[in-house]
């Protein structure tokens, strides 16, 4: 059992091992592996208990194996829901089929079940094991020395440890304290989410990605016959209605046999960035989860790739605890990187996802195309179940972990062909542009920039065009005939 945090009264604070701050999933599962190996252990969040909104439905099967020796997996397993299938379809026509029921681990599967039973299952571990969570407490100040780390908390306290640990979200108090940089960007949409009770061609045992012309939407299933629904929008409402939800599912989803909604039991919105801190180890401060990384939820990464985290850093923690300090940069180079692939594997997904209405007819042959074979549909199966990020697929010589290593080549091949094809179609586009404006030129003034009619002709055909001299001196006449100025240079 774990030993208590001690309380110095003379002080008014409290003395313990290791502060973590965040109480969501990855702060949850990293107090608890902490607690089962007596590590004092305080956990602090901000929100009062039950606050928590539940966005992570997922959890894949490297996180059911990395919990096991925390003695939660067997209750996840039994209030979840096993998917045994992950499809990208375009409507009703499936381009990306993906089984899990082959793979190498006692789950084969995703498993559907909301975050805040995922939370509700760590935390009664972790009470169990003496474990304890002060609510509602903020960090607002933070210092550290070579031998230790104090917070200030918002009632005036002061905690102070060996070691501190964020794991309080994206708007992470404890990174911003620490001073470590969040790099990265936005998307421009909104996401919206909602849990709801459905009918129509939705399975009970498959994840689906949909991609349409309106953009895309995943429909998963969830325990007692639920199912969540995320989706990209321009701007999403504060709470979505049913009419809301059922005009996403009429003009994204199955269209044979319509989904149909007949209740809204939850809904949330959110934006969604692609960010990673530079560092996961800034002296005696760390960072995992949301705090660390954040990305686009396509593929439900996001709390196991903080899960992950936590069971690493714990190791990590133990052993600095024990006087090996370098163990700590040892878990942010291991996993920063991981998270770098996942932020582009993500990333990726969700722009082919928002791929322009012209494109989708080429971005639907490549999928159903590059995955045709099953090695790839294979590969894309472990990387999504988190088994490329076993230690020994990240080894050198993992067979399977070469796929993470490589970021996501399959999908990077894809979007790389999608983004080619746009900038042809851009260059097509301004050459019919400038060669309108040219056929207004009488032939004498065509001779002086070396072009002709059937030159011309082509251009606005799109099909060819002269050299790239006589290009950029055609570009100069239309720039010039539209009151521009012209450097010389396309």
């Amino acid at each position: 059992m774990q030993a208590s945090p001690s309380v110095n009264s003379a002080a008014s604070g409290i003395d313990t091992d290791v502060l973590i701050v965040g109480a969501g999933p990855t702060g949850l599962t990293l107090a608890t592996a902490l607690a089962t190996r007596g590590v004092r252990t305080l956990l602090v969040d901000r929100q009062a208990a039950g606050a928590n909104t539940s966005r992570a439905a997922v959890v894949h099967a490297r996180t059911l194996e990395v919990l096991e020796p925390l003695g939660v997996t067997d209750t996840l397993v039994s209030r979840g829901i096993p998917a045994k299938r992950f499809t990208i379809r375009d409507r009703d026509r499936v381009l990306v089929p993906i089984g899990f029921e082959d793979l190498p681990t006692a789950y084969p599967y995703t498993l559907m079940i909301s975050q805040a039973t995922t939370e509700g299952i760590l935390l009664e571990r972790l009470l169990g094991l003496g474990g304890q969570v002060l609510r509602p407490r903020t960090l607002i100040g933070l210092k550290q020395d070579d031998a230790k780390a104090t917070a200030l908390l918002d009632d005036g306290s002061w905690v102070t440890a060996r070691f501190i640990v964020g794991a309080d979200g994206m708007h992470s108090a404890v990174r911003e304290q620490a001073g470590i940089p969040f790099t990265g960007g936005s998307y421009g949409e909104t996401f919206v989410l909602a849990d709801v009770r459905l009918s129509g061609a939705v399975p009970s045992d498959e994840v689906i990605l949909y991609f349409s012309a309106a953009g895309m939407v995943v429909v998963a299933p969830l325990a007692d016959g639920v199912h969540r629904i995320v989706a990209t929008v321009a701007e999403a409402p504060d709470k979505a209605d049913a009419a809301f939800l059922q005009a996403l599912l009429d003009t994204r989803g199955p269209e044979r046999e319509p989904a149909v909604v007949h209740e809204v039991l939850w809904s949330s919105r959110f934006r969604v960035h692609h960010r990673i801190a530079d560092t996961y180890c800034a002296g005696r401060v760390l960072l995992a989860g949301d705090a660390a990384h954040v990305h686009s939820p396509a593929g439900g990464q996001g709390m196991n790739a903080g899960i992950l985290d936590a069971v690493t850093l714990a190791d990590a923690l133990v052993a600095a605890l024990a006087g090996n300090m370098g163990a700590l940069d040892a878990y942010s180079a291991q996993r920063r990187p991981v998270a770098v692939q996942i932020v582009a594997f993500t990333d990726r997904l969700t722009r082919m996802a928002a791929a322009r209405p012209g494109l989708r007819r080429l971005r639907n042959l490549l999928l159903s195309t590059v995955s045709r074979p099953s090695a790839v549909r294979r590969r894309l199966a472990w990387q999504l179940s988190g088994l490329v990020y076993r230690p020994s697929e990240l080894s050198a010589g993992g067979r399977h972990g070469a796929v993470a290593r490589s970021g996501s080549a399959l999908w990077k091949s894809i979007t790389g062909a999608l983004q080619r094809f746009m900038e042809r179609r851009a260059r097509a586009r301004q050459n019919r542009d400038d060669a309108r404006i040219l056929w207004q030129l009488d032939d004498d003034q065509l001779k002086d920039i070396g072009l002709t009619r059937g030159e011309i002709g082509l251009l606005i055909d799109g099909e060819a065009g002269p050299a790239s001299e006589t290009r950029r001196n055609a570009r100069c006449v239309t720039r010039s005939m539209g009151k521009l100025e012209c450097g010389g240079a396309s």
